[in-house]
């Protein structure tokens, strides 16, 4: 056989061979997804700013910390020679940390990625499908946190989602009648993500009295650096009375630390022991770890950090009711804007100016409190847009 004539039998042969292999995909069907994956609605992050000619770009789509972290955190990850070695198991380190500062027992902090990842660890320890087909179920307010029905329903369980009230607070009143016996967790988010109000207290305290103790109910607080108001919610308390009341922080907002994924929850041992089970190893990286400590070591920074975007908060929001807008107290790095049908259009008018914006379809934007500039240019636009309507 000529060469041509053996390259040319390869070539056949070859041809051949994928056509057989797409036969069998074809007669396999495609590979799907079980059918709770399928109908997961999907996670919409932050999109990025579109440039316009003259205009300084500013992201206030996420609600990122503008200001970053403090300088010791650079500096303590800077120093970190052990990337080739794993991490702490369960960010021990840090969680000694965090039992100092907080006065809590280490044993009562479990780690994870971010105040999402710890959610998630609760979710999936206490929240499922069962055996005989039946489903539990978890309770949220809504419009709140956009990944809560999707953790839910990766973990198989039923997500119930209660509407907020026309300010933008949990209806609590609505939440209690929503419970079942199927119910196992109940999810608080203060102040709530998008909306704004932040739980008090006293209706709090009053709340947990007639939920049931089996219920486990979680105190969502990634915002709670930035409340001000009267009678505030002492989250730590009310976990140290209730066994059944699990608190989640993390170091991605008030810390500036987003991108390293930090965050855990807090709850007594009734709780944590089976958190534990669940918990990816290793969940903190070491930079992380290194970081949210060193974050920590210089809480009065931080803290002075805070105060300064609670005053550009509270200088948009002044400036904005000023202009006409009636919008949701806002306790948490963002304001709300309750536009309904016409969020389209004004998350639109926003990108011209350079300005990326949260938009929930019919419901309403989100918008972070940014650099100093990226206020501004954002009060000038609601000052013209009220009223071009």
């Amino acid at each position: 056989m000529t060469k041509a004539a053996a390259a040319r039998a390869r070539a056949f042969k070859i041809i051949a061979s994928r056509i057989l292999t797409m036969t069998m995909f074809s007669r396999a069907g495609s590979i799907t997804p079980r059918e709770s994956v399928s109908l997961l609605p999907a996670y919409a992050a932050g999109k990025p700013p579109r440039a316009a000619e003259g205009l300084t770009p500013y992201k206030l789509s996420s609600n990122e910390n503008p200001l970053g972290p403090v300088p010791a955190v650079t500096q303590a990850m800077a120093a970190v020679d052990t990337l080739h070695r794993y991490p702490h198991p369960n960010a021990e380190n840090l969680r000694a940390g965090l039992a100092e500062v907080l006065e809590v027992p280490v044993e009562d902090i479990v780690a994870g990625t971010g105040s999402l990842g710890a959610l998630t660890q609760i979710i999936n320890a206490f929240a499922g499908s069962n055996s005989d087909g039946s489903q539990d179920e978890v309770i949220y307010a809504w419009r709140s946190f956009e990944a809560y029905p999707i953790v839910v329903r990766t973990a198989g369980a039923k997500d119930v989602a209660v509407p907020v009230a026309e300010d933008g607070r949990h209806d609590l009143e609505a939440m209690l009648a929503a419970i079942t016996a199927q119910t196992k967790v109940l999810l608080l988010c203060t102040p709530n993500n998008p909306t704004g109000p932040a739980l008090r207290h006293s209706e709090v305290e009053a709340f947990l009295a007639k939920v049931p103790g089996d219920v486990v109910v979680v105190i969502d607080e990634a915002y709670q650096e930035f409340v001000r108001t009267e009678d505030p919610l002492d989250a730590l308390a009310l976990y140290r009375r209730h066994p059944n009341v699990a608190v989640l922080r993390t170091f991605s907002k008030a810390h500036g630390l987003a991108a390293l994924r930090v965050g855990y929850s807090i709850a007594g041992p009734e709780i944590t022991r089976h958190l534990r089970v669940v918990a990816a190893p290793f969940g903190v990286s070491t930079l992380a770890e290194v970081a949210a400590l060193a974050s920590l070591e210089h809480l009065d920074q931080v803290m002075e950090r805070v105060d300064s975007l609670v005053a550009e908060r509270d200088r948009v929001a002044a400036a904005l009711a000023e202009a006409g807008w009636t919008i949701p107290e806002a306790q948490g790095n963002f304001v709300w804007l309750p536009l309904r049908e016409r969020t389209a259009e004004f998350t639109e008018a926003a990108g011209l100016q350079a300005l990326a914006v949260r938009g929930f379809p019919g419901e309403g934007v989100r918008v972070t409190i940014g650099e100093v500039e990226a206020n501004d240019r954002f009060i000038e636009l609601c000052r013209t847009y009220r009223f071009e309507a």
